[in-house]
Parts: C-alpha cells; sequence; structure tokens
C-alpha cells in the first residue's frame, strides 16, 4: 500500500497542462520539440545505465523521466492541432498488431529467424519517413549514434551479401587498417589520419557483428571500467595527500594494475 497519493497516467498529463498554462511554468512554456527531443535522449541514456546497474529503483524513476518527456512531446504536438496521446496509442498499437501476423493473424512461423525476416519485410512495406531514395540509410535515424548506424549500415550491407565469409576475414582486415593508421601517422597528414581512424572504427564495428557483440555495450562497458580503475588511483593517492599530477606515470600504471587485480579478485 502506498502512503503517498497515487497518480494516474492522466495526472500527469494534466502536470503538464498546469505547466504550459498561461500562468504555469515560464520555462516549460518556452520549451520546444527540439528541445524536448535532446531532453528524451538524455533520459534513455539514463534508463539504459539503471539497467546495467540492477537498481529497480532507479530503473522506475529513469522510466517515469522518459514517459514524462513523451508526454511533453504530445503536449507540444497536440497544441498545434497536430495529434494527441490517444492518436500515437492507436499508431502504435496498429503497428504492432499489423507486425506481429503470427499472433494476431493467420501467419505461420517455426522460429525467431522467420519472425525477424517477416517484421523486415513488413516494415519494408510500411516505408519510412526520411531517405528515399533506398540507400543503406533508408530509415536509420539521422541522430542515431555513429556506432550504431554503423552497426546497422553494415548489417544491411551484409543481408545483401556485401559481407566476409568469417571472423578471420574481418581480423585481416583490422590488421590491414591498422597498417594503413601507422603509416598516416607516420607522413603526418591529419586528412588522412582521420580517415584511417573512421576505417578502424567501421572495422571494429564489423568486427562486433561477427562476435554478437553490440558495440555502444562494448564502448560502454570499458569506459565504465577506466573510470573506476582512474577512481581507484584517485583515492588511493588521496589517502597519501596526493594527485595524479604529484606522482609519475609509472606510479599510476602501478595502481591502475592493482585496481585490475582488485576487479579479479586476486
Amino acid at each position: 500500500m502506498k502512503d503517498q497519493q497515487e497518480y494516474s497516467f492522466s495526472r500527469i498529463a494534466e502536470i503538464i497542462d498546469r505547466l504550459r498554462a498561461p500562468d504555469g511554468c515560464l520555462w516549460d512554456r518556452q520549451q520546444k520539440k527540439e528541445d524536448v527531443g535532446k531532453y528524451l535522449m538524455e533520459e534513455a541514456y539514463e534508463v539504459i545505465d539503471a539497467i546495467d546497474d540492477g537498481s529497480p529503483d532507479a530503473l522506475k524513476e529513469e522510466l517515469g523521466d522518459v514517459l514524462f518527456q513523451i508526454l511533453f512531446l504530445v503536449k507540444l504536438s497536440d497544441e498545434k492541432g497536430e495529434f494527441d496521446i490517444s492518436d500515437v496509442v492507436d499508431v502504435i498499437s496498429e503497428k504492432m498488431i499489423r507486425r506481429h501476423p503470427h499472433v494476431f493473424g493467420d501467419t505461420k512461423v517455426h522460429d525467431v529467424e522467420e519472425i525477424l525476416s517477416n517484421w523486415k519485410k513488413i516494415k519494408d512495406r510500411e516505408g519510412k519517413k526520411g531517405i528515399k531514395d533506398g540507400s543503406l540509410l533508408r530509415g536509420i535515424p539521422r541522430s542515431m549514434p555513429l556506432l550504431m548506424t554503423a552497426h546497422k549500415i553494415t548489417g544491411r550491407a551484409s543481408r545483401e551479401g556485401f559481407d566476409w565469409k568469417d571472423t578471420d576475414g574481418v581480423m585481416e582486415k583490422i590488421d590491414e587498417e591498422m597498417a594503413e593508421l601507422r603509416e598516416a601517422i607516420s607522413d603526418g597528414r591529419k586528412d588522412r589520419i582521420e580517415s584511417e581512424i573512421g576505417d578502424m572504427f567501421l572495422s571494429l564495428v564489423n568486427l562486433c557483428r561477427f562476435t554478437e557483440t553490440d558495440p555502444e555495450n562494448a564502448l560502454r562497458s570499458s569506459l565504465r571500467k577506466f573510470a573506476e580503475r582512474f577512481s581507484f588511483i584517485e583515492e588511493s593517492l588521496r589517502k597519501k595527500g596526493k594527485s595524479p599530477r604529484d606522482v609519475s606515470l609509472e606510479e599510476m600504471d602501478n595502481l591502475w594494475n592493482t585496481a585490475k587485480r582488485v576487479e579479479k579478485g586476486d
């Protein structure tokens, strides 16, 4: 039993109406769709963090933040007479029914691969607003993180038969790109260095595909490890009355390796 007042879904909409009213919040009244879109992206990433942390309370709160931004966007569109929340619910309901004919229709499927294949065919028939030239970029959100974009584009090329046969082929490509990057660095040409680093990123994304690794999750995990290990260095030095700037790189490397051993439980 909740001790505090319970808020229904409609109550959130009423709060947003109040915030947007002439005598409401000046800041909320000034918000535009572009502003709320940025907040929505930030909140979505915080949802992912909460999932990674395994905290139900944090996830509950972050999902609430996402829901608020979605309803705020709906409010802005409703004010312009474009659509309201019932239109949004109708559209997604119809789409999910349409894309699950094996559940809501007579289509027979035998495995997940068939389900995903049908989903793609239905989605292709529906079309997508945005790029309409049939390129690999068609239907990919322009604001999607670039690692995810690269993963999707190379995946689409693979489905058309443009891909390596196995992981060894990708590893050979990475070796090739590394050699070209070393050469570019040796030449000191910044434009070529940038190009070769881009090629290296793309090759690593391809390796992620072949090893069924999510590139965003892989990088996020490494960044988290880096932050935790560097925090270990800072905390260890702080206990000695020092900071990273007060010690040699060798001493920091030793602490870094200690942090790695702690992670492994050694």
